[in-house]
């Protein structure tokens, strides 16, 4: 009986494969992987070990080289390995030739990431986001894999004369699309019709890259219970609550973390999700200060907040996790590898054009700080729409 226990855990290995391009250096590709594993580790998936090659760009063929791949293939096959796991995104051509040589499951970026989205998604609106942004990439992939497609509907009817079984696939895979994007619509005008009942109160929506605390945050500024772990996309459904802080109400919304490299099907699909960042009053951009790529990690966020043309909005950003942070250099000799919150003042990161915290969601450290802050962003908001109410608000004290 333990036999069959251990057989049931029994997680998937996989090896992961980035490349070294022009432009991109060793470092930021080791960054790119430890990244990967932590998306396969999320996934349910093992990383045995990483390849890495340097090469201008991607072999149209195969991605890497020939030596290289057969370097994979060796040892796949000595270690008897699931699944191969690409950084960037292969092309039918690249799937259908590195699976051949190969023989193990191919999956890239994308993938994994469609794949961890689908296995989290709750709602009906998140997973039928879902499924629209894979099978949106799925399409120009087809291969035999698909083969079975026909049998979700009967295959009655469904062959014209002289059809091939991959047109068929195609021809179910564009109805299945436009079926969900209709259904996507109307989930739209729904979430539409709710954001304009929520009335003139203040919107305040967490931003950040996925994995930095904000629905940590978020329990600890509304009290409420919004699953939070160690794990990429805990969050994929918008999580709105009313928030008092003294006697102003304000609706705190938490979003769909971003990453780097993500499939742009996902950010179209999850267009609703969006929304909410784009018809908030204020942005938290909430900030893991304990990682060690949190620099790029605060650029692709605010590039994709400018890609959604939401850059000009009032935003707070929140450094997160500062019991976690060790200094790396950047501070005044004799500053310890724990730096406190007025070291960090001390820092690039307080003379940012927006304004600046330093909390720990999780320990609770500076958040009644954090809060005064908030409190008067949003009280400055309010009274532009209550003036009337204005003898009501008092300072926080």
């Amino acid at each position: 009986m333990g036999d069959l226990n251990q057989l049931e855990e029994k997680r998937e290995t996989a090896v992961i494969i980035g490349l070294i391009t022009d432009g991109v250096t060793e470092e930021l590709t080791q960054e790119y992987l430890d990244e990967l594993a932590f998306l396969a580790e999320t996934s349910g998936a093992t990383t045995v070990k990483r390849f890495t090659q340097k090469m201008p760009l991607p072999n149209v063929a195969t991605f890497v080289g020939k030596g290289k791949l057969q370097e994979i293939k060796e040892f796949i096959k000595e270690h008897e390995i699931d699944m191969a796991i690409f950084d960037d995104d292969l092309s039918p051509t690249q799937i259908r030739n590195i699976e051949r040589e190969l023989n193990v499951k191919i999956l890239d970026r994308s993938n994994l990431i469609l794949d961890i989205f689908a296995s989290r998604a709750r709602t009906a609106d998140a997973k039928t986001q879902v499924e629209l942004a894979q099978y949106e990439y799925l399409l120009p992939r087809l291969t035999r894999m698909w083969t079975h497609l026909e049998r979700q509907k009967g295959g009655i009817g469904m062959r014209g004369p002289g059809e091939t079984q991959i047109e068929t696939d195609r021809r179910i895979i564009k109805d299945k699309i436009s079926r969900l994007k209709a259904k996507l619509e109307k989930i739209d005008k729904q979430k539409k019709v709710q954001r304009g009942n929520r009335g003139k109160l203040v919107r305040v929506a967490l931003v950040g890259y996925t994995n930095v605390g904000k629905s940590t945050l978020m329990n600890r500024m509304s009290k409420s219970d919004v699953f939070a772990e160690n794990k990429l996309f805990a969050t994929l459904d918008t999580t709105v609550r009313k928030v008092v802080i003294k006697n102003i109400p304000f609706l705190l919304s938490d979003t769909v973390g971003f990453i780097r490299k993500l499939p742009h099907q996902l950010v179209e699909s999850f267009k609703s999700t969006l929304d909410e960042v784009r018809e908030a009053d204020l942005l938290l951009h909430v900030v893991d200060i304990s990682h060690s790529s949190f620099e790029d990690h605060f650029n692709t966020v605010n590039e994709t907040i400018a890609e959604i043309g939401a850059a000009d909005k009032p935003t707070i950003v929140v450094f997160n996790k500062i019991d976690a942070y060790k200094a790396s250099g950047g501070f005044e000799e004799g500053i310890h590898s724990k730096p406190s919150i007025e070291d960090l003042k001390k820092t690039w990161m307080s003379k940012l054009d927006k304004k600046v915290i330093f909390i720990s969601a999780y320990e609770n450290l500076n958040i009644d700080e954090f809060k005064k802050m908030l409190y008067k962003e949003v009280r400055q908001i309010h009274i532009t729409r209550f003036p009337y109410n204005d003898f009501l608000y008092q300072e926080y004290e």
